[in-house]
């Protein structure tokens, strides 16, 4: 048995004696995917661990995915496998400078990603993600619209809600924002007969030109049930390697060697295995009053979307 089989081993033996869930991002390592109950995008994984029996939760993803968990399931101990595992973008913008921004844009509904944190979420309205984004933003009834933090995805919803008067915040991922025009003429070049599947957080000229823009889980459903023999992808490489594995009879080239986020490849499966041990990760906990005013944004996505 090798060392990654023999880890595993230890940790779906322990996972099961100790009562835990194990969740897993889309961006995480397949050795990662292979030990978790649920992999997935970060707002399914957080809603749908709200329904597992287990009462102890490991989060293998980065903080603000940690802490939408706690959010929705104060009851579990929701663990964060890495510790320093966060998310650029989700802190690009603090508690002060939203509060700034809104009062730059009075009467505006403030709409955050979900890719932010738990303290800027008491200042939101309400919370979309990359495929609900639509949907939310135009069943709301005011036409202004402050959307944080991602510029990119803003842009990109904006072009589709042309009745909606929004307002973007310079910040992004800088992970989806390597990959270039230039990138994709490269890709084309050497893969002619690749269709493009780009992450909504790609630049604007990237996402112009892709045969298909969506969430991470869009990407790889797209991929799977499409016709087509060749993909270009252009999100975190890692979606190249379980693409290859899901469908061995198909092609899938990473848009750019770059597209790596640092921050989800720190969890290891020995980090997995020593929050199982009692002697790694670290517990999420939030106050009380602050679980409860970010709820409300997620809360108020549900209603609308």
């Amino acid at each position: 048995m090798s060392a990654i089989a023999a880890t595993q081993k230890q940790i779906l033996d322990l996972k099961k004696e100790k009562d835990f869930c194990i969740l897993a991002h889309c961006y995480q390592s397949e050795e990662i995917l292979e030990i978790a109950d649920l992999v997935g995008d970060s707002y399914a994984l957080s809603k749908k661990a709200m329904d597992m029996p287990q009462k102890n939760v490991i989060m293998c993803g980065v903080r603000f995915m940690a802490e939408t968990t706690k959010m929705l399931s104060p009851e579990k101990h929701v663990f964060l496998s890495n510790p320093v595992a966060g998310c650029p973008m989700a802190e690009q913008l603090d508690y002060d400078m939203l509060s700034q921004l809104k009062e730059m844009y009075p009467g505006y509904t403030v709409v955050a990603y979900i890719n932010t944190t738990a303290e800027l979420k008491t200042l939101c309205d309400v919370c979309v993600t990359s495929s609900s984004a639509v949907k939310i933003i135009s069943n709301i009834e005011n036409k202004d619209i402050l959307f944080i933090p991602d510029c990119n995805l803003g842009d990109y919803k904006k072009k589709q809600l042309p009745e909606k008067n929004i307002k973007l915040v310079h910040g992004g991922c800088p992970t989806h924002v390597r990959m270039s025009l230039k990138d994709v003429e490269r890709a084309r070049k050497l893969h002619p007969n690749a269709l493009l599947l780009v992450h909504p957080e790609c630049l604007p000229e990237v996402t112009a030109e892709a045969d298909y823009v969506g969430s991470t889980t869009g990407i790889m459903d797209f991929a799977k049930e499409s016709a087509q023999k060749e993909f270009i992808i252009g999100t975190e490489n890692s979606i190249v390697q379980h693409l290859q594995f899901a469908c061995p009879d198909k092609e899938f080239y990473a848009l750019s060697k770059d597209c790596v986020c640092h921050n989800m490849k720190a969890t290891t499966l020995v980090d997995v295995l020593h929050v199982l041990q009692g002697r790694g990760g670290e517990e999420i906990t939030l106050d009380e009053e602050i679980r409860l005013k970010a709820k409300r944004s997620i809360e108020e996505m549900i209603r609308l979307g």
